[in-house]
């Protein structure tokens, strides 16, 4: 018995949300068990490394990330403590703030990428042929575009 397009596209969702969580939980045990630090660590570090400078305004930061300003504040602080970012003041705007990587942070992310890569591949690239994956990256596209532009439909 076939199921309703409705059934498909909830079961769809319902598969997307269990597939991420459990990707993310399987590479963030990786990365712990040979004593890297979580995968939010490397989401930082990378975006500041790919920012002109190796620095970027908090709340351009946050977006970069996809996390809440109070999240990465938290986050940007025990990266801190860790000595691998560090943040300046704005010099334009005294209230702004900088979030910039250090030499530290840079090498921590060098170390996690392999096995973050290694993840990747294993648990997401071994799994789907080239066709499903541009299937599955234009749809996505196309998913994501939506919701930038507020829900509308193509």
């Amino acid at each position: 018995m076939r199921k309703s397009p409705r059934a498909s596209k909830a079961s769809a969702w319902a598969l997307f949300l269990t597939a991420h969580s459990v990707l993310v939980q399987q590479i963030e045990t990786r990365l712990s068990d040979v004593g890297l630090p979580a995968l939010g660590w490397y989401d930082v570090l990378w975006g500041l490394e790919r920012a002109p400078e190796q620095k970027l305004r908090m709340s351009d930061l946050a977006d970069e990330v996809v996390l809440s300003r109070s999240n990465l504040t938290r986050l940007v602080d025990r990266l801190e403590e860790a000595g691998l970012v560090k943040r300046e003041r704005s010099e334009e705007d005294r209230r702004g703030a900088y979030a910039v990587l250090t030499e530290a942070g840079k090498r921590v992310r060098a170390k996690m990428w392999p096995v973050y890569q290694r993840g990747i591949q294993d648990l997401f690239e071994g799994q789907i042929s080239d066709e499903e994956a541009d299937v599955i990256s234009t749809v996505l596209s196309r998913v994501l575009a939506a919701a930038r532009a507020g829900g509308t439909q193509p």
